[in-house]
Formats: structure tokens, C-alpha cells, sequence
């Protein structure tokens, strides 16, 4: 359920309407909107009235959250959840399109540097790159560790781009907190319940993906777990999901965008390296998201990737890279949206 709060309700009245609240013992949750201010109630419900709430001072009407996912809901906030970074100069979720880009490992010092700076010169806002690697297979590369996030410090120190990178385990999340900007929930541990629990207590943006057999709803449910932890600044990313096609490595859903968007308010992130696990459809794929509402796209790049320790056949070079750049620009203006510095003047 939600409180709604009139558009002139006072602190001291929205701060009663918590208190009553959690002296029937529900968790509240206020959102502060450009439009206006709710108090979310999650928890036994039964014996909140509606009525009581409904009576206070400053409180226009009180609303049930039909859909489980009660703070990641758009009936809790009508507005978009918008992400900021490095000072504000980075935003996700608004009109501007973010491109994150990198190497799917981080594997070298030099690699990881060279790649940060050829993907901010074509226009990508952010790096990506993989210090801990699930992999489904034990003897594969798992990635460098503590020694990939000094990497990526490095790269992000010499070129200003905030460093998104996997954690894998709550023990680990101090740590790869202390490195990252953006904390990446892998498909795999989508339903990793402890881990959601452990960075939603922490300071940083989370970018969730959804899991390879997971649905839109236990993706949002799983976004519940971290924000009802504390952290608002949470983002989804559909990555493909496991169907009987053969053809791609997985079934790029390109309906979660639309979905999810008219849904949620969280911002959607779209990954067609392993939406279609082939570089020569990641082009193709980047421009429908961008086209269907994606506010975000994550995509690997690497020097050379028919070399690459992991994913190659996914991953774009630098120059294809550069050249999709160009044309999703094109893209983002045909639906009123921009990518990189360039404002987008709307007539």
C-alpha cells in the first residue's frame, strides 16, 4: 500500500504518517517525487486500515500496490528512477542514452587502459570489465580478482570513466564496492537472495540482469529485495533468456523493454553481446533496444577479440565499435533521445 501525501504536506506530517505506520509494524519507505511524495508500506498488511491514514493531516489518499513487486512498481512512483555518477555528469535513466563498453575480462593492465580510452573516444559513458568470472566451466578463465579491480581503478583514473564490474559473492561486495561505481548482479545469481540482501545495504548503483529462465516479475521481485534494503539506485538489464532456439547462444527479449518500462520505474539496460552470443548481430540488437526504450546498453569490446579470454565471439572490435557508435546516434534522435554529449534539440 501506499500514502499518498498532498502536494503541500509538511515534513513533521509526512514523519507522523511514518511513525503510525511502524507502530503497526510495517517497514515504510517514502519517495520523493517530482510530482509527489508517497509513503510505501511493505509487510503484514492485515491489520493496517486504510481508513486511519486516509484521515491524517497532509495525506491526499492511500493506494494497494497490486503488483508483488511493491517498490520497483510504477503505481509507487509514476516517475523514472534516474541514476547518477561521477558527480551527476553521468545519468541513467533519463533522456540521454548511456553506453557501457569494455572487454568482457579484464586480462592485462595495459588492455584494460587502451580499451577504456578507445571506447570514451567513440562515445561509451562508461567502462565495463570483469575482475571475478562465473564461467561453466571450472577450468575456464575466472578473471584476475583483486588484480583486475586495481585495473579497472587505473583505467578509470586515466580516463574519467566510472567502472561498472561483476560481484559474485556477499563476502566480496566491501571489496569490489571499494573499486566499482556500478555493482553487476550476474544472470546467474539473479535469485541470490543473500547477495541482493548485501548490496542493497551498500552505497553504490546496481545493474541486475535477468536471469537466463527468469521472468520480467522475478526479475522486479529480485530488484525488490535490494531496494527494500535501503538502495534506490537500481537498474535492470535484459541479457537474453534460455529458450529451444539454437541458432544464438540466447532468445535476445526485447519485449521485456516495453514491458518492464511500462511497469517499473527502474531504468532498463539492454546487453546484446549476450542477448545473441554473436558480434555480428550485436549491431542489429543495439539499435532495436534503443528503438524499444532502453535507456542503457552494456556491450563488450576488446582490442582483439578472436583472442580474447573470454567471449570473443560475442565481442565487437574497437572499430566496429566506433562505427555502430554512429549509427546508433541515428537511432536515438529518431525516438527523441540522445547518446554522449550532444544535447538532442527537439523542435
Amino acid at each position: 500500500m501506499i500514502v499518498v501525501m498532498k502536494p503541500n504536506a509538511t515534513p513533521e506530517e509526512i514523519k507522523e504518517v511514518i511513525r503510525r505506520a511502524e507502530a503497526m509494524g510495517v517497514q515504510t519507505h517514502p519517495i520523493y517525487g517530482q510530482q509527489r511524495t508517497v509513503v510505501a508500506l511493505v509487510g503484514d498488511l492485515t491489520r493496517v486500515s486504510r481508513e486511519v491514514f486516509n484521515a491524517m493531516d497532509g495525506v491526499r489518499e492511500t493506494v494497494r500496490i497490486q503488483e508483488p513487486y511493491k517498490l520497483s512498481s510504477r503505481t509507487a512512483r509514476p516517475e523514472n528512477t534516474v541514476v547518477e555518477l561521477a558527480g551527476g555528469r553521468v545519468r541513467i535513466g533519463g533522456p540521454e542514452i548511456v553506453v557501457m563498453a569494455g572487454p568482457c575480462s579484464v586480462e592485462d593492465r595495459q588492455q584494460t587502459i587502451e580499451v577504456a580510452h578507445a571506447v570514451k573516444e567513440a562515445g561509451a559513458k562508461i567502462l565495463r570489465g570483469g575482475a571475478f568470472k562465473p564461467r561453466t566451466s571450472p577450468y575456464s578463465f575466472q578473471g584476475l580478482g583483486l588484480k583486475g579491480l586495481e585495473y579497472l581503478a587505473d583505467a578509470r583514473e586515466a580516463t574519467g570513466l566510472p567502472v561498472i564490474t561483476e560481484v559474485m559473492t556477499v563476502d566480496a561486495v566491501p571489496m569490489v564496492a571499494e573499486y566499482a561505481d556500478i555493482l553487476q548482479i550476474g544472470a546467474r545469481n539473479m535469485q541470490n537472495y543473500g547477495l541482493l540482501q548485501a548490496v542493497g545495504k551498500v552505497q553504490r548503483p546496481v545493474m541486475l540482469k535477468r536471469g537466463m529462465s527468469g521472468t520480467i516479475e522475478e526479475l522486479l521481485m529480485c530488484a525488490e529485495y535490494i531496494i527494500s534494503n535501503g538502495n534506490t539506485q537500481v537498474m535492470v538489464c535484459e541479457r537474453g533468456i534460455r529458450t529451444y532456439e539454437t541458432a544464438t547462444r540466447n532468445t535476445f527479449d526485447l519485449n521485456a523493454v516495453p514491458v518492464i518500462k511500462q511497469n517499473s520505474h527502474l531504468p532498463v539496460v539492454a546487453d546484446p553481446s549476450h542477448g545473441t552470443g554473436y558480434r555480428e548481430y550485436v549491431p542489429a540488437m543495439s539499435r532495436a533496444a534503443i528503438a524499444a526504450g532502453a535507456d542503457a546498453l552494456i556491450l563488450e569490446v576488446h582490442p582483439d577479440p578472436d583472442n580474447a579470454a573470454s567471449d570473443g565471439r560475442q565481442t565487437l572490435s574497437v572499430e566496429a565499435f566506433g562505427e555502430l557508435m554512429t549509427s546508433l546516434n541515428r537511432i536515438a534522435e529518431a525516438v527523441d533521445r540522445y547518446i554522449g554529449d550532444r544535447v538532442l534539440q527537439l523542435a
